[in-house]
């Protein structure tokens, strides 16, 4: 139910890329529609190309590339094609492709395209686009420009620019420059790694065609810290992660893929995780919600809500008669946990701004370690007031009455400060009071302040789980989050091979541990069979230990003469569960004996 409000990756995304965004458009306004007069193509060759610089975060960039086509399509031209790297295994395909998305934009009845010369365009395409990217009177009313051109730009969008072939890249580029008195291409290059990557590429006969600007987008580590500003360090946001939660998200987004738009479905996960495992999760909904939650709550919840961990401190610390009432009262249990999830709000709404304030304070400092009270001790005056002045903003922005008592004194300590003698004074007392070993008057303001700021950490930044209720709010299984996002394939697989019970949901192939059914499938009864073998796996026997276990499946006779041999159907199903086996990675050939195979994976789930 919080999902379609909170989680809301692709707008937060846009936001972040808005401003590079309206400088592609602009760009392409400029080059392609000509609404600058005094910048033009030095020569009528050069295709304007722009080299999108969008970082290693490759998952996230089919997000950035869509909003990107919806914004020129919306605001500059409606013909922009998105040509990707597997579409375009030659120049012919590349062109098949530009030109059968150019054929839908323009709902083109030519159904039958051929190439029948590979170093130039259909000549029925070219008229067709001349005649269709005509600027109509209708938006030339719209542009003002007297020196507009005739003809709205064809926009080709090269995603993953690496992951082309080169010589494509070439042959296309040749081919479009000799048609740009006809058509005005504009190409936007994809790269995640530098520009550098166009020159790698392209040779210089190549590159000289095109007239190059380079755009940056924020990197992904900006792009976290937005979601964790908008949607982690929010109050009115209703998940919240215990510290190992968020190492664990941080975690896999440093070292798999940097992506942003994995890590919001990290969050999700962890929400729709927490409502399920969690039934007093309701409570954790927006104050109101919650309020009226916890007056109508049943006995269930009620006693849920007395063994909770928190909750068990908390009537420890109460009278005795108080305790009594806890404990048998429902109604007063829900007066009192009405009051609770009210102070539990209050908490939220004063430790994120006072949070915010120490890592504005601390974010700039040198990373040595420092005693106690001293963190702030080595900042100058003018260091300090401009330090002091970002937390003041934050606190600004804070509705509680206690942040904006807060921020009356950190407004009173600031001007205190720009009161004080200048900064050449400041510095001479402060030599004569080390002589003298005595604090001057800075010093002295610097020490209020230094414990003005320790008051306000020790006072609002408590641990999350001294608080009562805290367990409705947190999410806090990091191994169930790991296990999940964090998983390994090998380990997967083995999982599925030494139990496909649990994954075909089968009752005859549930066992006890270390038995093999024989109604499991092939490739499980010879993973598990290969398992009890060492280095060198000798194929004969393996067969044979396979051959056994499919005749219990027959129901024949273990000590009978029939039961070991097989026919050509079990040789055939073991070659292929040993095929399948070799596939997965588990064993290999190997040239020490021709009629064994080696064992690649040591140690089973």
């Amino acid at each position: 139910m919080f999902l379609d409000k909170y989680i809301f990756s692709q707008v937060i995304q846009d936001q972040l890329n808005k401003k590079i965004l309206d400088s592609l458009a602009e760009f392409i306004k400029k080059h392609g529609l000509g609404c600058s007069s005094d910048v033009w193509r030095q020569r009528a060759s050069e295709i304007p190309t722009a080299a999108l610089m969008l970082g290693v975060n490759v998952p996230d960039h089919a997000m950035t590339f869509r909003s990107l086509c919806n914004l020129l399509q919306d605001s500059v031209t409606p013909f922009v094609v998105s040509v990707h790297a597997k579409e375009c295994a030659g120049v012919e395909q590349c062109l098949v492709s530009s030109s059968r998305n150019l054929k839908e934009i323009l709902c083109c009845f030519f159904f039958n395209l051929t190439f029948v010369c590979q170093a130039t365009l259909p000549i029925r395409i070219i008229g067709l686009l001349q005649k269709c990217t005509q600027v109509s009177p209708e938006r030339k009313e719209n542009l003002t420009n007297n020196d507009l051109p005739q003809s709205l730009p064809v926009v080709v969008i090269f995603k993953y620019f690496e992951a082309f072939n080169s010589q494509v890249l070439q042959d296309f580029i040749l081919i479009c420059s000799r048609y740009t008195q006809e058509l005005p291409f504009v190409f936007i290059f994809g790269i995640a790694t530098s520009p550098s990557a166009i020159q790698h590429r392209l040779p210089h006969s190549v590159s000289s065609l095109l007239c190059i600007e380079v755009f940056h987008s924020l990197s992904c580590t900006q792009h976290l810290a937005s979601v964790f500003d908008k949607l982690i360090l929010n109050s009115q946001f209703p998940l919240k992660l215990s510290s190992r939660v968020i190492q664990v998200l941080v975690g896999i987004f440093l070292y798999h893929d940097f992506s942003v738009q994995n890590f919001v479905k990290g969050l999700q996960f962890s929400m729709l995780e927490h409502f399920n495992s969690q039934p007093l999760s309701v409570l954790c909904c927006q104050k109101q919600e919650a309020l009226l939650s916890a007056k109508t709550l049943s006995k269930q919840n009620v006693e849920r809500i007395r063994h909770l961990p928190s909750f068990m401190r908390y009537v420890e610390t109460q009278e005795p008669q108080e305790q009594v009432r806890l404990l048998t009262n429902d109604e007063h249990v829900k007066e009192v946990c009405q009051k609770l999830l009210k102070n539990l709000h209050k908490y939220h709404k004063n430790y994120y701004p006072v949070l915010q304030c120490l890592h504005s304070l601390t974010s700039s400092l040198p990373k040595f370690p420092l005693g106690k009270h001293e963190f702030l001790q080595i900042l100058a005056k003018d260091e300090l007031v401009a330090a002091l002045r970002k937390c003041a903003e934050i606190l600004k922005s804070a509705n509680t009455k206690r942040m904006q008592n807060a921020l009356q004194q950190l407004e009173d300590f600031i001007g205190r400060l720009e009161t004080l003698e200048g900064k050449l004074d400041s510095t001479l007392l402060e030599k004569e009071s080390r002589r003298t070993k005595r604090m001057n008057s800075f010093e002295v303001l610097r020490s209020q302040v230094i414990d003005f700021i320790d008051s306000l950490v020790r006072e609002y930044l408590t641990p999350a789980e001294f608080q009562p209720l805290n367990e409705v709010c947190y999410y806090s299984s990091s191994g169930v989050l790991r296990q999940r996002l964090n998983v390994t394939p090998r380990t997967s697989i083995q999982a599925a091979l030494s139990h496909p019970f649990y994954y075909l949901k089968n009752a005859s192939l549930k066992t006890d541990a270390g038995t093999i059914s024989s109604a499991a499938p092939d490739l499980c009864i010879v993973y598990k069979l290969h398992l009890e073998c060492g280095r060198l796996i000798n194929l004969y026997d393996w067969l044979e230990a396979y051959v056994t276990v499919m005749s219990a499946a027959e129901d024949q006779d273990t000590d009978s003469e029939e039961c070991g041999q097989y026919d050509s159907l079990k040789h055939a199903r073991f070659i292929q569960a040993v095929s399948e086996m070799e596939f997965l990675g588990f064993v290999k050939s190997t040239k020490q004996k021709t009629d064994h195979v080696a064992r690649l994976t040591w140690g089973g789930c």
